[in-house]
């Protein structure tokens, strides 16, 4: 069993020999656990979080949207991103909008679905 001292503001130096044993440098996160026979220290698990940029974000909520009203409300949402919805958006109309629109805006809504980087037409 390896001793350590505390410190005035409750630092504690772990010993060397522990902190390469366990993998703690400077700067690894630990958690402190009350226990009924005293206190575990142990290094903790850190889960990264995703960032979406602003392109996969209008993805989500265009490709989300399951009705004319969602999708309305979606394309605005990605308007405010600063993103064009109608501009290189991967997503799925929903098939009740689709039906609304006219050839044209149709044509152009599908190009941008199918033409969107990183999407490939499978049929």
């Amino acid at each position: 069993m390896k001793s350590a001292k505390v410190g005035k503001r409750g630092a504690i130096v772990v010993p060397a020999k522990l902190r390469r044993r366990f993998g703690i440098e400077e700067g690894t996160v630990v958690t402190a656990e009350e226990r009924e026979d005293g206190i575990l220290i142990r290094p903790a698990v850190v889960v990264p979080i995703e960032r979406y940029a602003p392109e996969r974000k209008a993805e989500f909520l265009l490709s989300n949207a399951t009705t004319r009203a969602d999708y309305r409300k979606a394309r605005k949402e990605v308007q405010k991103l600063g993103i064009d919805p109608s501009d290189s958006v991967k997503r799925h109309l929903p098939i009740e909008y689709a039906a609304d629109l006219t050839p044209v805006v149709a044509a152009k809504e599908a190009r941008a679905s199918w033409n969107a980087p990183g999407w490939q037409k499978t049929a």
